[in-house]
This record gives C-alpha cells, structure tokens and sequence, in this order.
C-alpha cells in the first residue's frame, strides 16, 4: 500500500513529487530545504538556522504520515559547503541526542540554500496500515 503525505506544516512542493510517501512500515520524505510553510518562502541564514527549519519540515511531514524523528532510521544530508558540515552535526545532536539515525553527508551544488536533506522512517506501531501486507500474507500461508 502507497499513501502520499501532504501538509501544510511544511513546504509545499515545488516540482512534480510528493513531501512525503508511507509505504509498508516505512514513511519516505522528500528532500526537504530551509523553507518557511506559512509564506512557502526560502529562509536563508546560517548552516544552523537552515538545519533547524529543514529538520522542523521534515518532523511536520513525518508527523503527518504517523511517524516522528524518534522513528528515523536513515537521513541523507546534501551541504552545498564542506566546511559546514560541522554546523550542520550540531544541529542534528540537538535534535538527536541519543540514537541517530544513519546518515550519509555529500558535498553539491545546491541553488541558495546550504542544506538539503531527506528522511526514512518507521511508521509508529499505532499508524493505519503498518505492517498490513505481512499480515495479509501471514494469514494466506495459514490457510495453504
């Protein structure tokens, strides 16, 4: 089963793709840039202030999609600059002070912002539709 994730709490799209899609036992996030979702405006500044809004967007879509940073089991970080990658990890230990998430960092070339990044997460325990397809299979097995 595949169900998109739309919110208002976070940046709406601005190409052909969704914020968010929940997928199995997993929600998927788009990458995700310093965007403001109340006037949908970029809100540039520094590697932290850009790495706080990116992670409050994506909190929002998996919030929305029945899950939560607590959930992340992988985050992909794009740094338009090396050299602020230390910026950019002290942001994540505020907001992941005990078991991050794995993460993998690249250097690109992005258009005005310094930071990009995208998210999987597990589906809390109590969203609709976790774990449905197994269970659905389980039960034919049984049957024979």
């Amino acid at each position: 089963m595949r169900r998109v994730i739309k919110t208002c709490k976070a940046p709406k799209p601005s190409g052909v793709y969704s914020q968010g899609i929940a997928s199995g036992d997993f929600v998927f996030v788009a990458g995700q840039g310093p965007i403001n979702p109340e006037n949908n405006q970029l809100e540039p500044g520094d590697i932290r202030s850009e790495t706080r809004r990116v992670l409050h967007n994506i909190a929002a879509i998996l919030e929305q999609g029945g899950s939560s940073l607590n959930n992340a089991v992988r985050m992909g970080v794009f740094l338009a600059d090396m050299k602020d990658f230390d910026g950019m990890n002290e942001v994540f230990r505020e907001f992941f002070p005990n078991h991050p998430p794995a993460r993998t960092t690249v250097g690109c070339s992005l258009p005005d912002i310094k930071v990009e990044i995208d998210c999987m997460a597990r589906l809390n325990s109590t969203s609709p539709g976790r774990g449905r397809k197994r269970s659905i299979s389980r039960s034919r097995r049984a049957r024979g």
